[in-house]
């Protein structure tokens, strides 16, 4: 059986198609694939493993009946970097960390959601920093749920707006010399990360990258490995 790759799904409460695609696509895949690894942004948003939001229901409750066959993994995103033990608990998923190496098929394997390597963008690596410190969590996450919801719709509506004036820009990519680091790190694994919304597969020296395609409505697609090797595929 394969192993499957996802990334930047970004469910959310006005998304009724992409969330239906996630659960008809776990109920598709539950006890046929040998793991499914979610490399981040499963969520456009994730204000704390307490949000009780009513349409988080049908994915978490998907997720905890797929991971009792199938092994589930999930990375932290650039939007869903709050996801805890609680998330872990509700879900059956085990949370990665990033990057994570792993060995499949003879294969030696690095996840990564992807934002690190974006070097060029300062102000978002400034950003990541400081989100990422245990101590501005554990303020964030002491706030009252309404008040996180509204600091995230917020963030949500800014980087929509930003979306519209610029694009993608070449600052919201990986850098070679940030990918070149971490591959040279790990020894020169295969890479496999999502974030940037650019779906392609790069050749870097002795290794190559991997970016999984992003979902969007009701249409995404997934890296699929096996003892063929990797391949880009769309969702049927």
């Amino acid at each position: 059986m394969a192993i499957h790759f996802i990334s930047d799904l970004h469910l959310a409460d006005d998304t009724p198609a992409l969330n239906q695609l996630f659960l008809d696509t776990l109920a598709a895949w539950r006890g046929r694939i040998a793991a499914l690894y979610i490399l981040g942004d499963l969520f456009e948003y994730w204000v704390g493993d307490d949000d009780d939001s009513p349409y988080l229901e049908a994915p978490l409750a998907a997720m905890r009946a797929f991971a009792a066959d199938t092994p589930l993994y999930v990375m932290r995103g650039n939007r869903d970097f709050l996801l805890g033990a609680g998330f872990e608990a509700r879900s059956g998923a085990r949370l990665l960390d990033d990057p994570t190496l792993i060995e499949a098929y003879g294969r030696r394997i690095l996840l990564s959601h992807g934002d690190a390597l974006c070097t060029d963008d300062a102000a978002y690596q400034q950003f990541r920093a400081m989100s990422r410190n245990p101590q501005w969590q554990q303020a964030m996450l002491a706030k009252p749920l309404a008040e996180r919801h509204a600091i995230a719709r917020h963030a949500r509506a800014q980087s929509e707006m930003n979306k519209q004036q610029t694009g993608l820009t070449a600052i919201s990519d990986v850098t070679e010399t940030a990918v070149r680091e971490l591959l040279a790190a790990h020894d020169w694994p295969t890479l496999i990360h999502g974030h940037t919304h650019r779906p392609a597969h790069h050749l870097h020296d002795a290794s190559s990258r991997w970016v999984i395609q992003d979902w969007h409505g009701d249409r995404g697609g997934y890296l699929r490995l096996d003892e063929q090797g990797i391949a880009q595929l769309p969702l049927s």
